[in-house]
């Protein structure tokens, strides 16, 4: 499995432009619907880590008073900031801040396509490997906790709901995964699924 995630990831590359392309993606009329703004460039990692045999992924729970995505499940990460080298900068940056882990704890093994949320963002996410034997600084502030989902749930298509809703008059198609009584949805559950549609 860890060859072929490598493998994958390999052929892919950071967007030139993160914001055309998340717009791209999405079908006639929604951007018109659901963006009154220019979005707002920002970058997630895809954190895998190893344990023994065992492949997961890392996800944090955003603290309730945040002003964006207030305790939802999310990957580590946010808008780009000045001095950031491409969104790989981004994400390394903001996972060192969120919960500790450093930039040189972190092999860059590719990205995803990005992806427009209605919150406003552009989001490009980077997928790395995580060095065996980290230890997590968690920014209080932001994160709430941190727990890792076995890949082999997620691969599993009987942990994934499919759902259909309605945001700002346009029917979106959404995944969700429960996780531990935990609820993964919304932009976090799209990237996982477009990340196991990857490798699988």
């Amino acid at each position: 499995m860890e060859q072929k995630i490598e493998r994958r990831l390999a052929a892919t590359a950071a967007p030139a432009d993160p914001i055309a392309a998340a717009l791209a993606r999405l079908p006639a009329g929604v951007a018109d619907a659901w963006f009154r703004k220019p979005l707002i460039p920002a970058a997630v990692l895809l954190p895998l880590v190893r344990h023994g045999d065992t492949l997961s992924i890392l996800l944090t729970m955003r603290t309730d008073h945040l002003k964006d995505h207030p305790g939802q499940i999310s990957l580590p990460g946010g808008r780009v900031e000045p001095g950031d080298v491409g969104a790989a900068g981004t994400a390394l940056r903001e996972v060192h801040e969120e919960i500790g882990i450093a930039p040189e704890q972190v092999r860059v093994l590719g990205y995803l396509e990005p992806l427009a949320v209605v919150t406003g963002f552009a989001v490009t996410p980077v997928v790395g490997w995580v060095a065996a034997g980290f230890e997590l600084r968690l920014d209080a502030f932001e994160v709430a906790e941190v727990f890792e989902v076995p890949l082999a749930f997620l691969i599993d298509e009987q942990n994934l709901t499919r759902t259909v809703r309605t945001v700002r008059g346009i029917e979106a198609r959404l995944y969700e995964y429960a996780f531990e009584e935990r609820r993964i949805w919304g932009a976090t559950a799209q990237m996982l699924k477009q990340f196991i549609d990857l490798i699988r």
